[in-house]
Formats: C-alpha cells, sequence, structure tokens
C-alpha cells in the first residue's frame, strides 16, 4: 500500500514536520478508503466530528463539571459539554447523562465503583464466552478483579425454538440463588433483542439495579429499531462510536437523580481526571447527527443489510449463531462449512481480499480465544458508505469465494480489485 494517491494537503502540517507518521496515517486512509469494514464496533464518522476530534479544544484542561470547574478558561467548554449532555438526554429520553468517560470500558468501570463495594459485592452477567464482555466479569479485568461476578448462561435446549438464545430463566435463577447488588444485560456479540423490560421485572424479584451496556446497539436503540433500555434499565452505559457513529468514548445515562449524583463523582474524580473536551464536542457533534431524521433511515437500513447478509450467508452454508441477527451483527460458525476452517484463518484469508472482519469465539467454542470457530460481522460501517441489501449479497459471495479458496493468492487478489471497484462506487464521507 502506498500514499501516492493522498493529496498532502489532507494533512500539511504533519506531512511536512512529521513524514515518519504522516506516511502511515495516509497508508490507513488508503486502507479504509478501499476495504470493507466488517467489524460490528467500527464505523466511519463524518468529517464534522472527525474535525471536533482534532480541534483547538484538545489544549484546555477542564476537570470538574460545567459551572464547577477547577481550572479558569473553560466558558466555551461548558457551553459544548451542556449541549453534548442535552442532545444525549433528548437521543436516548432519559433525565442525566455523563458524557465524560473516556471508554465504555471506563464508563463501565465508575458504574461499579459508584454503586457497588468492591471485594464483597455480587453482580450477575452473561457468560462471557456466550457473547459478554470483558468489563462485565473476566477474571483479570477490574470487574472480575474487585467484583464477584455470577453468570447466567444462554439457551442450549435444542428442543426450543430460541437455542443460543437469552435464556431469561435461568437469568431469573441465577439471581435469586446469589442476589446480586447488580444485574448486566447489553452485549459484545449477541445478534438478538434484548427484552429489557424482562430484565428489570428479574432485577427487581431479586432485589437488584439493572444496568444495561448498549455499546453496540445504541445508534439502533437512537434510530429507533431496537426497543430502548428506558425507561426500564436504572442505569446505561455506551460507547459513542460503533452504531452510534461518533468518536472512540463512553457515556453513562440514568433517570435517578441520587445515582447521577454518584455517578458524576465516581466519573470525576473518582476514575478520571481532566475529560477530553475534544471529543466530547465530537460527541455533541454526532448526537445531533443522530437526531436528525436522516439517522433513523439510516439505522433501519444498518439491520436490513445485517439481515440480507445473514441470509446470504445462510444460502452458502453457513451456520449463524441463533439462526441470524436482529441487529447490526452477526455470529458465523464456520465449522458446519470446513471444519478445520478458524476463525483465525479467516481472518487473515479475507483481509488480503480486502474484507476486514475478526475472529470470535462462538458459544462453547472449543478452539481457543486466538483462534476461534467463528467470525463476527457487522453492517453499520458498510451502510455508512451506502451499501444496501444488492450489495449484501455480493459481499457474502465474497466472502465465500475466499474461504472455499482457502486462502488462495489469485483469489484474493481478485476480489480485492473487485472490492476497490466497489469502494469507488460508494466512497467514504469526505
Amino acid at each position: 500500500m502506498t500514499t501516492d494517491t493522498i493529496p498532502e494537503t489532507n494533512l500539511p502540517h504533519i506531512s511536512s514536520q512529521d513524514p515518519d507518521v504522516y506516511k502511515y496515517i495516509a497508508a490507513e486512509q488508503l486502507r479504509q478508503e478501499y476495504t470493507l469494514e466488517l467489524i460490528a464496533s467500527e464505523n466511519h464518522v463524518s468529517p464534522a466530528v472527525r474535525e471536533a476530534a482534532g480541534s483547538v479544544l484538545t489544549n484546555k484542561y477542564a476537570e470538574g463539571y460545567p459551572g464547577r470547574r477547577y481550572y479558569g478558561g473553560c466558558e466555551f467548554h461548558d457551553s459544548i459539554e451542556d449541549i453534548a449532555r442535552d442532545r444525549a438526554k433528548e437521543l436516548f429520553n432519559c433525565q442525566f447523562a455523563n458524557v465524560q468517560p473516556h471508554s465504555g470500558a471506563q464508563a463501565n468501570a465508575a458504574v461499579f465503583f459508584a454503586l457497588m463495594q468492591p471485594g464483597g459485592d455480587t453482580f450477575a452477567s452473561l457468560v462471557l464466552s456466550d457473547g459478554g464482555h470483558l468489563s462485565h466479569g473476566m477474571k483479570i479485568n477490574f470487574s472480575g478483579k474487585y467484583f464477584n461476578p455470577v453468570h447466567y448462561p444462554l439457551n442450549y435446549d435444542l428442543e426450543t425454538d430460541n437455542y443460543e438464545h437469552i435464556d431469561y430463566d435461568a437469568v431469573r435463577d441465577v439471581c435469586l440463588e446469589h442476589k446480586p447488588k447488580m444485574l448486566l444485560c447489553g452485549y459484545s456479540a449477541y445478534p438478538r433483542i434484548i427484552d429489557f423490560k424482562r430484565f428489570r421485572e428479574i432485577a427487581d424479584e431479586c432485589g437488584a439495579l439493572l444496568m444495561a451496556d448498549i455499546a453496540h446497539i445504541a445508534g439502533l436503540v437512537a434510530g429507533g429499531v431496537h426497543p430502548s433500555p428506558f425507561p426500564h434499565a436504572h442505569i446505561v452505559t455506551t460507547t459513542t462510536h460503533k452504531t452510534l457513529r461518533g468518536p472512540r468514548g463512553g457515556m453513562i445515562m440514568t433517570d435517578d437523580e441520587d445515582i447521577a449524583k454518584k455517578i458524576d463523582k465516581s466519573v470525576f474524580p473518582g476514575m478520571q481526571g481532566g475529560p477530553l473536551m475534544h471529543i466530547i464536542a465530537a460527541k455533541a457533534v454526532a448526537y445531533g447527527e443522530a437526531l436528525d431524521p436522516s439517522f433513523k433511515a439510516y439505522a433501519a437500513q444498518v439491520v436490513a443489510n445485517a439481515q440480507a447478509l445473514a441470509s446470504a450467508l445462510v444460502d452458502h452454508g453457513y451456520r449463524l449463531v441463533s439462526g441470524g441477527t436482529d441487529n447490526h451483527l452477526m455470529l458465523v460458525d464456520l465449522r458446519p462449512k470446513d471444519e478445520n476452517l478458524t476463525g483465525a484463518d479467516a481472518e487473515t484469508w479475507l483481509e488480503k481480499a480486502g474484507i476486514i472482519t475478526n475472529k470470535n469465539g462462538i458459544p462453547r467454542d472449543p478452539r481457543p480465544p486466538m483462534q476461534t470457530s467463528g467470525l463476527r460481522l457487522g453492517t453499520p460501517a458498510l451502510t455508512t458508505r451506502g451499501l444496501k441489501e444488492d450489495q449484501m449479497q455480493t459481499v457474502a459471495d465474497w466472502i465465500d469465494t475466499v474461504l472455499t479458496s482457502k486462502g488462495d493468492t489469485a483469489t484474493a487478489a481478485t476480489v480485492r480489485d473487485e472490492i476497490r471497484a466497489l469502494c469507488e462506487q460508494f466512497p467514504l464521507p469526505h
């Protein structure tokens, strides 16, 4: 990959001052321009979001909150953070929003330390290998080190219609047995609708707070194509990228004023120092974009594209965990197609052809995490480019062609040329 086709005017200061860094930024721009991004947790932000993220706001310390800063000169930063908070509250129809977390994992950590006591308090979450998140109780993560996780599984009864779906009876049984202080829902590799109302009923029955981590589906919630966790969840955390199509960052929301006060203290000074005001500005811009009626059409197209891609892959002989998808992602079990095919090999072969994916464990995966038996695929980034259902069939054909060839170099080169032509037809937003 070369940088010859990228004009220096795109990054004039970096290109002249630091060519060593510039050449890799330029190469990455080319990579994104001419590959198909199918990683479910990635997207392409607008030029306006990028401009805000690279603005002069990065120069300023603004520890504290609007009207209560520990530094002078924060007048305009206060206004920007207020805009971000107000837009977030409107977007998700909630009463309180903290837009300062640097990431989704830090948002989760702030909630944990605000509402539970380290060393003793128990929380319930999905089994990690069933599609949960590392900040929901992985042993070497803060959540597993400082708190006591208990886990509920997916449904593995082949005689039922909801095989590999959330087993709400199992959730209830785990919660009634262990009486957790907090019940978590929201996942990183779960392709089905989450019944937040049912989770709240279970939380109330066992005396737990309900926390919904909607990092993956936030944009679908905002766009009205996935049920909202409000008013059911006591606390909602999210990232601001992925389906929400904003900058990389986190956010915490609630309708409870007392919880909101505890969250604010936990984020600052409990977890973080100065907020990243340039990123908060970019969040505000992204929230504004998500409030535009066009975003609802985008969110609906993300789901339509995911279902079209899923159907096409099934037609090619691949098995999808839970049998399909209701949201933006699907988890592909590669074994029925080729029992020797690993997720790691599939990821490598597809990348050489210009299709960017990530290997992912499937429920009860016999292979280790760096090998896996599955791929996680998502459609947010392809939808941002303007691709629709017809193109999803083509993408599925390319995936099958590459994997069936077992990474054949000539096959990958042919597919990559075809993908480049498609990318020129559907360019990234500039």
